[in-house]
């Protein structure tokens, strides 16, 4: 009786608050979390930096790992998140929970089988990755550590979007955020303290993730959250099927940001491990820069699903183009810091060597002059996926990194130098933005056709007899 009272009141919340303040109190957590995953991620460059400029090169070689890693979580979490969150909207909890248990132990298995393979072929897996000769040392010390925590980590994202979509921002951002801190103290400590040089920041990251990944297992269970069980571990096509038309739009984002990142060092370390270095700071840079958008938008991703699950289809139009113009006022504003402070930026991570600067600083504003379009790109490749239009989603998730950004990165070097490494990614996000644009207009309109049908319905029904059959 007090899970249902407590699934009711949560129901009651995410179809009848305003839209606005629901997403920003969502959002909050998420946004804290993003930020501090990104504060951690540039911990690890910053602090590795230090060391040397091949070891600075080695993090965006395990960055392409860790986009691996990410792809797994990110397929099961969204995927069954997005599942459970349309189910609590049609107050199915059973169902739910039998999804929640699957996508978590379906997820836990591919890591520990990623775990197995990656450390029994260590050395091709290095050179795989776009490691050069230089780099490869420091990058095998930090990719050993992170294979042994593959399993939680995968793990620890699924987790994290499954509270998300439940409404429960605040539970994923404890667990999220407490390691993230926690990487950032032990960073430091491993790293120079105990003299573990590469290998400490790669410990630290996996120690860490694995305290958010207890933590957050443990959240599932509190608050009217579903609890992960295996007796309700059900690997049937039918929750599958489900799970992969939510999930593979983050599967092939996440897969190709990771071949990206592969062929971006190919690419890059034709010029030296300086430009390895330099691009390797601009990747964290961006994602840093983008987190908080990306923060905000998994605020909005549980509201439209709940909406839309209640046939609520005006609140997700609103909910959409609310997250849209305040991430585009967010994005104009870091993109314009860029612009402006972009050789400080990188030198604060690598200032010894003033050919990573150089390199960086350009690569760092042409990215800044493409950045606010993703204002719309993400909340619309968000909206696709979580009401179920796979394949539009899907297409939207390839095209930044896939259609787009790996062409121009084999194609641009060759014909214009380390400009052509520089600019491939802006050049990408341009051509991804019209694509966003095309997909997701006429499924805007189809939301509206939508809520006139529901409004036109709840008008006849008022208009006639409760025997009479009305039919629009």
């Amino acid at each position: 009786m007090v899970q249902s009272t407590s699934t009711d009141r949560r129901f009651e919340k995410m179809t009848r608050e305003p839209v606005e303040g629901l997403i920003c109190s969502l959002a909050v957590p998420t946004i804290i979390s993003m930020l501090i995953t990104s504060i951690y991620n540039m911990a690890d460059t910053f602090f590795v930096s230090r060391i040397s400029t091949s070891a600075s090169g080695a993090v965006g070689v395990a960055f392409s790992l860790m986009a691996i890693i990410q792809a797994i979580g990110f397929t099961f979490g969204t995927g069954a998140g997005n599942y459970i969150s349309r189910l609590l909207g049609q107050k199915d909890r059973s169902t739910a929970a039998k999804v929640a248990a699957t996508g978590f132990f379906s997820v836990f298995g591919l890591g520990v089988l990623l775990s197995l393979l990656g450390l029994t072929n260590l050395n091709a897996l290095t050179y795989a990755l776009g490691s050069t000769k230089t780099i490869a040392p420091y990058a095998k010390d930090y990719l050993r550590f992170i294979l042994i925590g593959a399993p939680y980590m995968a793990s620890s994202l699924t987790l994290n979007n499954l509270l998300r979509y439940q409404g429960s921002a605040y539970y994923a951002m404890l667990g999220i955020g407490f390691g993230g801190v926690l990487n950032i103290i032990l960073d430091p400590i491993f790293i120079f303290v105990l003299d573990m040089g590469i290998g400490g920041a790669a410990l630290a990251t996996i120690i860490s993730q694995f305290i958010s990944f207890i933590i957050l297992l443990r959240n599932c269970s509190v608050g009217g959250n579903i609890r992960i069980q295996f007796k309700n571990f059900s690997p049937c096509w039918a929750i599958y099927k489900e799970i992969f038309r939510g999930g593979l739009p983050s599967f092939y984002r996440q897969a190709l940001a990771s071949t990206a990142m592969i062929n971006l060092n190919f690419a890059a370390g034709a010029f030296g491990d300086a430009a390895v270095a330099a691009m390797s700071i601009v990747a964290r840079v961006s994602q840093f820069a983008v987190s908080a958008v990306l923060g905000f938008g998994q605020g909005f991703q549980p509201v439209c699903c709940f909406n839309y699950g209640a046939q609520q289809y005006k609140r997700v139009l609103k909910a959409f183009w609310f997250t849209v113009k305040t991430a585009a006022l967010v994005l104009l504003a870091i993109a314009t810091g860029g612009l402006v402070f972009a050789p400080k930026i990188i030198a604060l991570f690598r200032r010894e060597d003033m050919a990573v600067i150089i390199t960086g600083s350009q690569a760092l504003r042409y990215q800044a002059l493409a950045l606010t379009l993703s204002a719309f790109i993400i909340p619309a490749n968000m909206l696709l996926q979580t009401i179920g239009k796979g394949l539009r989603a899907s297409l939207v998730a390839i095209s930044r990194q896939g259609l787009f950004f790996i062409p121009a990165i084999l194609y641009l070097p060759r014909r214009f130098g380390l400009l052509g490494v520089q600019i491939s990614q802006p050049l990408a996000d341009v051509l991804t933005f019209f694509v966003a644009v095309l997909m997701v207009w006429g499924v805007l309109q189809e939301l509206k056709a939508k809520q006139k049908r529901v409004e036109g319905y709840t008008v006849c029904q008022e208009q006639v007899p409760r025997a009479t059959f009305c039919k629009r």
